[in-house]
């Protein structure tokens, strides 16, 4: 309804089919924050692998891959990763996911997005609260537009974070 966490104005509630009503909207909204919560991470991994950060060492020392040879494309470094890699995120995103390793698991009795346990900072002043839980959802779908944009900027063969560079991928020229 208008008002609640993830409705601020000036937009409040869009729905224009009525499905609010026929569907379970608190899976909606879990699920709203968890890809918002990784759209940011993935944002951020964007501009900083793009930026030329790297962690020092193996990524992989069986196949002597470092962290320095992975390319800083969002489809090139998916492809590069070995899939002893892509086993150990899925399994460790699994294991968060169901409460077993660094979080707690989201259940009906918890607010939508509570998985971080006694860690977790928490606001006594429902105002400060909300706000804050309004800030979290714009910005989660904010990053979950901003990798859309830079997948597809890579898809049609620009940079994804200089898109305005031409089909090169450069960043743009100067100003000053």
């Amino acid at each position: 309804k208008e008002g609640d966490i993830g409705a601020p104005p000036p937009l409040g509630v869009w729905d224009p089919l009525g499905l609010i009503e026929t569907r379970n909207m608190a899976r909606y909204e879990v699920m709203e924050i968890k890809h918002g919560r990784a759209a940011m991470l993935g944002f951020v991994h964007v501009i900083l692998i793009e930026a030329g950060a790297r962690f020092p060492g193996y990524l992989s020392p069986s196949q002597g891959l470092k962290f320095s040879d992975m390319p800083a494309g969002c489809f090139a470094s998916l492809e590069a990763l070995p899939t002893a890699g892509w086993l150990q995120i899925m399994i460790t995103t699994c294991m968060m996911e169901t409460g077993y390793f660094l979080f707690e698991a989201q259940t009906v009795e918890k607010e939508p997005g509570d998985i971080g346990g006694s860690f977790w900072i928490r606001y006594d002043d429902p105002e400060v609260k909300t706000y804050k839980l309004n800030i979290e959802r714009q910005n989660g779908r904010a990053a979950m537009m901003g990798m859309i944009g830079c997948l597809v900027h890579e898809l049609i063969g620009v940079d994804a974070l200089y898109p305005t560079g031409g089909l090169g991928g450069a960043a743009p020229p100067t100003i000053f």
